[in-house]
């Protein structure tokens, strides 16, 4: 079991413990398409979901990530299209567990870690379920291999690590 100590402006001194191997014994009902790692390299969130602050992750997660330095740049997304609410709804809404400030990415980063919370992973993975009914919208409304065709809707999949570019 490894402990990890987090440091940053939204979290002094949080510490959690990795049970599982990191990438492996995930719950059965959860699939993801891509890692972490893999959507940095895409370009999720404009760059800017850890704003400069992911010292408790693997380096080579950021080796080749899509970062903004200043503020954030929907340019950086592989769609080139914003595609998320601000941390502000996120809270209003009750979606962010105290655990996991900046929200769902980083619980899903914590857990690819090895981290386990077996009442908040259960949530977590249901509204990561969810979000498939936008699969549905994309194969109904877009011609496949169009890339183009509901930008912002699938670079939201790619946030939640569904991959419609395939």
């Amino acid at each position: 079991m490894r402990e990890v100590v987090v440091h940053t402006s939204l979290q002094k001194e949080y510490r959690y413990q990795c049970t599982a191997p990191i990438g492996k014994q995930f719950d059965p009902l959860f699939r993801p398409q891509c890692t972490p790692q893999e959507m940095l390299e895409a370009g999720v969130f404009d760059g800017w979901y850890f704003r400069g602050e992911h010292a408790e992750y693997p380096t080579r997660w950021f080796a080749h990530a899509k970062l903004a330095h200043d503020a954030p740049d929907p340019t950086l997304n592989f769609f080139k299209v914003h595609a998320s609410q601000p941390l502000s709804v996120w809270q209003a809404k009750g979606w962010i567990y105290p655990d996991d400030p900046r929200g769902w990415f980083e619980w899903y980063c914590r857990y690819y870690m090895g981290r386990r919370i077996p009442e908040e992973d259960m949530r977590q993975i249901k509204r990561w379920y969810a979000m498939r009914r936008h699969i549905a919208q994309i194969v109904h409304n877009c011609s496949s291999g169009d890339l183009m065709c509901r930008r912002r809707q699938r670079q939201a999949l790619l946030h939640w690590a569904y991959d419609s570019r395939v």
